[in-house]
């Protein structure tokens, strides 16, 4: 169980999501990434400068994005702080969220920030030169749809692993589809009131397009309408399988952020400081071969005995649920009705930028924590390589 790290209230901000190849397909992800983190920290009267360090999450490379953390703290206006470059596949959030908190606990940093980002749209290609193949021919990789269509270790596409979960625990079509109209209508109360609970952690993005006007981008890009006659027409993605892409998200652009501190420093940098938001624990795991959805009840369940509290002392909980499947089974190991989890919406929804997720989640957990008057919040999700990882965070 941790105890020094804070997150200052508001100290945090998502970009929209936006689908792949749409609005933010041409801009460079940590590029953007620093434009939005700048003028974040602006608006909420936070001096980059005054930050000890920082951790940069993202798992698709972008032009000299070797240089990472520094570049990306130069590019925000803090050039006298570095810090490590995180990739944990879609746990990347969380893994740089405990690397902040690891700062803080064991290494005396006052603030740490962290950023994660990713874009999806336009990958890049990869050529791996292999002079001693016949004819010194290499090979070559597309970096975002092959990882998603094979898992060299379980040798099989991310969507067979929903399947395989899927046909052993018995989830049929239509219990997926119900969950998938179920989150729709969840995220339909974020924007509620004109956005009002987006518009608590959610950040234009202003896009340059040569001579021309900015674009903004201030909600989220992607979003189909679901109904339950749509959903139903939709054929299964593999054949003789029950996953639909209305039962799946979709890759997207992003990114988000926010600070961990130590409790005088997130007083100072609170938006309220009567609020205090406390990072409790974190867990991770990992499951058979080819079985993804599952991962995020045993790392739940890590994270929860880290913080030595029961899935009922939770008045929140957010899920990385890339197939509907992966609520289904994690409100079944659990014992939770399915209206119970990601209220306001989730990745189902909105997209998966992979990096960011796991941020994005997070505050929207405090958010919700916050508004109905604190407690313990729970954020689960599960990553490439059959694994997940999970938070526990506390408002109060």
């Amino acid at each position: 169980m941790l105890e020094k790290s804070f997150v200052p209230y508001g100290a945090y901000w998502s970009s929209p999501f936006c689908r792949w190849q749409g609005a933010l397909a041409s801009s460079h992800a940590l590029e953007l990434a620093g434009e939005v983190a700048r003028a974040a920290l602006e608006r909420r009267q936070i001096d980059p400068r005054s930050l000890d360090a920082l951790v940069l999450g993202m798992t698709v490379p972008q032009r000299s994005s070797f240089y990472g953390a520094p570049w990306l703290a130069g590019l925000l206006g803090a050039p006298g702080i570095t810090g490590p470059t995180v990739a944990q596949a879609c746990a990347t959030s969380a893994r740089a969220l405990a690397t902040a908190a690891a700062e803080v606990e064991l290494a005396g940093a006052a603030s740490v920030l962290v950023v994660a980002c990713d874009r999806t749209s336009n990958g890049p290609h990869v050529y791996y030169p292999q002079p001693g193949a016949p004819g010194g021919t290499g090979a070559a990789e597309d970096w975002v749809p092959d990882a998603f269509q094979r898992d060299p270790w379980a040798k099989n596409a991310m969507i067979q692993t929903a399947e395989n979960v899927a046909r052993e625990a018995g989830f049929g079509r239509e219990e997926q589809d119900a969950v998938a109209l179920l989150r729709s209508e969840q995220y339909r109360a974020a924007l509620a009131d004109d956005r009002a609970f987006q518009r608590r952690y959610l950040e234009p993005v202003s896009l340059r397009r040569g001579k021309r006007e900015p674009v903004v981008v201030a909600e989220d890009e992607g979003v189909h309408p679901t109904t339950r006659e749509g959903l139903a027409r939709l054929q299964p993605v593999l054949e003789g399988g029950t996953v639909t892409f209305g039962a799946q998200t979709h890759p997207a652009d992003g990114n988000a952020g926010l600070i961990v501190a130590n409790r005088e420093r997130a007083r100072e940098l609170s938006r309220d400081a009567a609020i205090e938001v406390r990072v409790v624990a974190f867990g991770s795991a990992r499951v058979e071969k080819g079985y993804m959805p599952k991962a995020v009840v045993p790392a739940a369940r890590a994270a929860l005995a880290q913080a030595g509290i029961a899935i009922g002392d939770c008045k929140a909980i957010k899920t990385h649920n890339p197939f509907a499947v992966n609520d289904l089974y994690f409100c079944r190991e659990l014992g939770l009705p399915l209206d119970a989890i990601n209220h306001y919406g989730s990745p189902l929804v909105y997209g998966h930028p992979q990096g960011p997720t796991g941020v994005r989640l997070t505050l929207e957990l405090i958010e919700q924590l916050a508004i109905s008057g604190g407690g313990y919040g729970l954020f689960s999700g599960c990553a490439a390589g059959d694994t997940a990882m999970a938070l526990v965070v506390r408002v109060g």
